[in-house]
């Protein structure tokens, strides 16, 4: 009789594959347990995903069962595949395009009411290729969602604004926080929708494709934000004195700016993620200056003509008139820097705004989480790496590969650590006593 379990090293039949929860936020760990195969048996583990623009994603490990005959991914060691050692996310983190796949992808969760589902499957063998060929000897699938049950979408197209605001569940009233990315535009919800999932009434933004601006050809200006901020102000479930600010890239030299100078938005504090206090002060069409176009001999390309944007505002300028007055600045201020950031000057502006507080007395205000090997897109946690990708520029419109930089692992590291200690600095000055400040790690 021909035995299966004898020619692949597995009880094929009766393979158990075990992964809880198998619903949970896009920050929440879940477990993965192969049980009832050979002890030794080599396995791969994988994960595929299929996202919302057609595009297939996948990541594997490859084990060695226990004597126990049992993998359980949390805690055993990936000999290789997308990564490597005792990695429990790994297979978020380290999901890639599939084979063949156009260049220059990046994921991004568009539509925040659905889950993002990810198959786990179990297949004997170290495998590294032609999974869609084979059938796997067991499957589960999983739902990662951004925003948690009772949680309030509400589009907000008032006054111009694109927006949308995320009430957490409950009747609050809760703290508030603006969120602003970087230069690409687009109304992105993701990130938002998560920290209203964890108490924070938070308003996605679109600053820079806003339908005004599509209608008018005018970039917005200060009172766009301010608009921003008094819907946040004038809700009745929204903590009117405790609203906070967080941007991304260019998001991060907006966050900087209204801290500094508005005299109509007061935070409770602020945070940046690879952003810069490089800008002129008095400039109106502060994307201009950003632009490409305007700095383009000091713009760089790999050999795989990747673009490095990150000269374009080196070196750190010494003229006053060319940076905001961080000195201005009175909340506590949240700096997560990737020092391999290919982008922007993450690092190089992180130590010059810290020398310019500690001149003016105003550092211990500041807070800085620094991550070797981290790039410039520093997501959610376990959001897969995307160290290049397409980037289409809103003022100039041409369409590059821009290098953003970041070791895989480390900067799936930095993703989930700055993530942490994010929530716990919000959480400190947003719901924390009378004399905020900036938060402590120690205890983390």
């Amino acid at each position: 009789r021909n035995d299966p379990a004898r020619n692949t090293g597995t009880r094929e039949s009766c393979v158990n594959l075990w992964v809880q929860p198998t619903r949970g936020l896009m920050d929440e760990k879940f477990v993965v347990l192969v049980q009832n195969v050979l002890p030794g048996s080599q396995l791969t583990v994988r994960a595929f995903h299929r996202c919302e623009d057609g595009h297939s994603w996948e990541a594997f490990a490859h084990y060695n069962a226990n004597t126990s005959g049992t993998v359980n991914v949390a805690e055993d060691l990936s000999l290789g595949g997308t990564y490597s050692g005792v990695e429990p996310m790994g297979l978020l983190w380290s999901l890639r395009p599939v084979p063949g796949s156009k260049p220059g992808l990046r994921m991004r969760k568009m539509n925040v009411q659905t889950p993002m589902e990810v198959t786990i499957s179990v297949y004997q063998g170290h495998q590294t290729e032609g999974f869609m060929d084979q059938v796997p000897l067991a499957s589960e699938m999983v739902e990662r969602w951004y925003i948690a049950p009772g949680v309030h979408r509400i589009p907000i197209t008032e006054d111009g604004l694109s927006a949308t605001l995320f009430l957490p569940s409950g009747p609050g009233p809760f703290p508030g926080l603006l969120d602003l990315w970087g230069g690409g535009g687009k109304l992105l919800e993701y990130r938002a929708a998560l920290l209203a999932s964890h108490g924070i009434a938070s308003l996605a933004l679109d600053y820079l494709t806003p339908k005004i601006t599509m209608k008018t050809g005018r970039m917005v200006d200060d009172q766009y934000f301010e608009t921003a901020y008094r819907v946040l102000q004038q809700h009745p479930q929204i903590l009117d004195s405790r609203i906070a600010m967080l941007g991304l890239s260019l998001g991060g030299s907006i966050v900087f700016k209204t801290a500094a100078y508005s005299q109509v938005i007061k935070l409770s504090c602020a945070v940046s993620i690879n952003g810069s206090h490089v800008q002129p002060v008095d400039l109106k069409d502060f994307v201009y200056f950003f632009c490409p176009i305007r700095n383009a001999e000091k713009c760089r390309s790999t050999e795989q003509n990747e673009v490095i944007f990150r000269d374009l505002l080196l070196p750190i300028p010494t003229d006053p008139t060319l940076k905001v007055d961080v000195a201005r600045i009175q909340c506590p201020l949240l700096l997560v820097v990737g020092e391999d950031d290919q982008n922007w000057p993450a690092h190089e502006s992180a130590m010059d705004m810290k020398e310019m507080m500690e001149r003016a007395g105003n550092s211990h205000l500041l807070t800085v989480l620094s991550y070797p090997n981290a790039g410039h897109l520093i997501e959610p946690p376990y959001a897969p790496h995307a160290r290049a990708s397409s980037f289409r520029s809103v003022k100039s419109h041409e369409t590059v590969m821009a290098l953003w930089g970041g070791e895989t692992a480390a900067h799936a590291r930095a993703q989930e650590d700055a993530w942490r200690k994010m929530l716990v600095f919000l959480k400190a000055n947003l719901y924390g006593g009378t004399n905020p400040g900036a938060a402590s790690f120690s205890k983390l």
